[in-house]
């Protein structure tokens, strides 16, 4: 304030301010001593703005400080085993998946009772192959036919069943060889016509 001060003083003469003359001084001396307002309430914003900031970044590093970080790797490690034994129990049920289907295809229309023979295959012995293919399989089940030949089918039984699908009730139709069956049925019923 001591420039505004200065003006006052050299536009006064014998005690009378010259007022037209301070006020252009003024009008350019004063850009140089304060800020416009709009330029002072956006350098006012972006202090508030700044200071803001700065005590955020300060609450963040508390609340980092007080965190646990054996408290985070105990469960970090915790949510790795979880997910390693998810994975482990997803491998192994597909792997029971594929066995069982591949058992099944093997034995279907073979066997007397699929379920009985399917539960005498020891699965911790089958491999699965990259290709699909399981390996040690025709071994359990030759093992099978011979040690328990009852459970299979024979030739014969798969041979009749492949061309008797099924049951049927009733006779076969026979075709009718004797046309003059109506009257054979007749005389025997004691029904005949004497004409």
């Amino acid at each position: 304030m001591d420039w505004l001060k200065k003006l006052i003083e050299k536009h006064t003469k014998d005690g009378v301010l010259d007022m037209e003359i301070l006020m252009k001084d003024v009008n350019k001396e004063f850009p140089k001593y304060a800020v416009p307002k709009d330029q002072y309430n956006t350098l006012s914003e972006t202090k508030k703005k700044l200071e803001q900031d700065l005590s955020d970044r300060d609450k963040q590093l508390e609340d980092l400080k007080k965190i646990d970080a054996e408290g985070l790797e105990a469960k970090i490690e915790v949510l790795q085993n979880e997910n390693k034994a998810a994975k482990e129990k997803y491998e192994a049920d597909m792997k029971e998946l594929t066995l069982t289907n591949a058992i099944k295809l093997a034995i279907a229309g073979k066997v007397h009772d699929e379920s009985i023979v399917s539960g005498l295959i020891d699965k911790s012995k089958l491999i699965v192959g990259d290709d699909g293919q399981i390996v040690g399989l025709e071994e359990q089940l030759t093992s099978l036919k011979e040690s328990k030949a009852f459970l299979f089918k024979t030739d014969d039984q798969n041979n009749n069943q492949q061309q008797k699908p099924g049951f049927k009730v009733g006779n076969p139709p026979q075709e009718n060889n004797n046309p003059d069956i109506n009257a054979q049925i007749s005389a025997a019923f004691g029904n005949t016509k004497k004409g």
